[in-house]
């Protein structure tokens, strides 16, 4: 197996790019491993890492279908129901109270 290239912060090549760049140019690796890595020296920790794939080997990101549209939006409706009272809440619960905040904080809200 051989090593990766390091390059240092700024000072890839072109020709690469991060998951994060690929995406904004409306691609994304479609498969291929990681072709080189960056690396942000820091102080006291260890340096900071991005991978880098090759922009020639990208491929298009895949357009969301309306089965994928439907999907998201169920998974978006149930992340804001509370398990609770069964309300749709308005806003996603966090999953440190698990239930929306006036089922959370019951004595905060009575009336």
């Amino acid at each position: 197996m051989a090593a990766l290239p390091v390059y240092r912060w700024r000072l890839a090549p072109d020709g690469y790019a991060t998951r994060r760049q690929l995406r904004a140019r409306g691609l994304r690796p479609g498969g291929q491993g990681v072709a080189a890595q960056l690396e942000r020296p820091r102080r006291r920790r260890g340096p900071l890492v991005a991978y880098l794939y090759r922009v020639d080997l990208a491929k298009p990101v895949r357009p969301m279908t309306p089965a994928r549209w439907a999907a998201l939006a169920k998974a978006n409706t149930a992340r804001r129901t509370c398990p609770a009272c069964r309300h749709d809440v308005g806003y996603v619960i966090p999953p440190t109270l698990g239930s929306c905040v006036p089922c959370a904080y019951p004595e905060q809200y009575a009336a």
